[in-house]
């Protein structure tokens, strides 16, 4: 698969790790962010098979708009037949993902690297 540039954007930033896309969003996920990361969003869950992990690890802050690029990713990706895995570990975003429910149909991984070593199975596909 051929490279993705990183984006130059403060809230966003993609690279391939172990046959994965990765965004990794960062700082404030709020709805200026959701505007700039849309895009790369969009191109990259358009793929058909994608393999990718948002990464939430870098996020201070995360509100309804992180939210709702969660949904959109995971509907996207489900419907062009990818897999899509979770990284989170700040509390209060946890939080956030487990009284919203999304907790339940992308179950967030502590760290990159256990996201990347799951299994095909154990995606975001539920």
């Amino acid at each position: 698969m051929e490279q993705e540039p990183a984006p130059l954007t403060r809230h966003l930033r993609v690279h391939q790790d172990r046959g994965h896309t990765v965004l990794e969003f960062r700082g404030e996920i709020d709805i200026a962010a959701a505007v700039e990361i849309i895009p790369y969003l969009d191109r990259v869950t358009g793929r058909p098979d994608v393999r990718l992990v948002i990464d939430l690890s870098g996020v201070e802050f995360f509100d309804c708009s992180g939210l709702r690029l969660l949904h959109r990713a995971r509907t996207r990706v489900l419907d062009n037949g990818g897999r899509l895995l979770l990284v989170c570990t700040h509390p209060l975003t946890l939080r956030v993902l487990r009284v919203t429910g999304l907790s339940r149909l992308l179950p967030p991984m502590p760290t990159l690297d256990a996201a990347l070593s799951q299994p095909e199975a154990a995606s975001g596909s539920l």
